[in-house]
């Protein structure tokens, strides 16, 4: 699988990087967590670093130093997460088009999963692909559009859920898809579903043309997620506001808060325009070999 990735994207003319795993920012979102470590330096100084959940941040300040269209095989970690999906450390594929679109990264994700499945020659190849909006997907059940209901008791009405008394506009929203559209996704082919609220936008830009929305998709193969993609927010003064909200999200859930990675934000203005996605590859060979339990493809994973 990893010579088909790297193959694909070497005849397309992207650079193979490799950044470090031990760093001071893991990420800023607000249901990730971290493994921690301390170094120790040789004045006897220590200073708290963390495994990267993704590579993301350093691959983004490599983008902003011009070095052009690049892509990763990285080994990630993402500490609580262990289900017949996810193991605490996993695959992670990540690439990014500089001066790309985010149409262009799909035309490349759905080429990329055929080039993988024809390699890995196992019971699955996908026999199409579907694109559709979040508006389409919840439209098309009869639940209302999500991104025109900004208040949570109306978009748990309009989407047919029961909300708890704490629950948020992103957990009813969630409630909603893992019901009602999640499931509805078909296993013989991909499905990439983009146009998601601009309240999700993460680290991607919103959408000039509908700013209800951000420049973000998810691909998925029947209802599992495989990846997720942006259409690159470069705007350092947008992303600090972005991150310290998500630090205040932290704060107010209990989770550890960690720092913001200034190197990412000095080197951000540099990129212009760029798209990227990450796809976790231990689900994509789950998917070609047509197997349940990621602990089919990854050996010694824990149970």
């Amino acid at each position: 699988m990893n010579d088909a990735v790297r193959s694909f994207f070497d005849q397309r003319g992207f650079l193979e990087v490799d950044t470090p795993i031990a760093v001071r920012s893991p990420g800023l979102e607000p249901h990730l967590f971290a493994y921690e470590t301390t170094e120790f330096g040789p004045d006897g100084a220590r200073e708290t670093l963390y495994l990267h959940t993704s590579p993301e941040y350093a691959m983004k300040r490599m983008l902003g130093r011009g070095i052009g269209s690049i892509y990763q095989i990285a080994r990630v970690f993402r500490n609580g997460e262990r289900s017949r999906t996810h193991t605490p450390e996993f695959t992670m594929l990540e690439w990014y088009r500089f001066a790309g679109t985010l149409e262009q990264i799909m035309d490349d994700t759905e080429a990329l999963v055929r080039a993988v499945a024809d390699a890995v020659g196992g019971p699955w190849r996908p026999s199409g692909s579907a694109r559709l909006s979040v508006t389409e997907a919840f439209t098309r059940r009869g639940l209302a559009d999500p991104l025109s209901i900004d208040d949570s008791v109306e978009l748990a009405k309009g989407l047919s859920v029961k909300a708890d008394p704490a629950d948020s506009w992103d957990d009813i929203f969630f409630k909603a898809f893992f019901k009602h559209v999640e499931p509805s996704f078909d296993r013989g082919r991909t499905t990439i579903l983009h146009g998601y609220p601009a309240r999700m936008a993460a680290l991607a830009k919103i959408d000039t043309r509908d700013p209800r929305s951000a420049e973000r998709f998810e691909l998925f193969v029947g209802p599992m997620e495989l990846g997720n993609a942006f259409g690159e927010l470069t705007d350092p003064v947008e992303q600090r506001a972005r991150f310290e909200a998500d630090q205040r999200a932290r704060a107010s859930s209990g989770a550890p808060v960690y720092p913001i990675d200034e190197g990412l934000l000095a080197d951000l203005g540099g990129i212009g325009q760029a798209a990227g996605i990450a796809v976790g590859l231990d689900r994509l060979l789950m998917s070609c070999l047509g197997v349940a339990d990621v602990a089919d493809v990854v050996p010694f994973a824990p149970r």
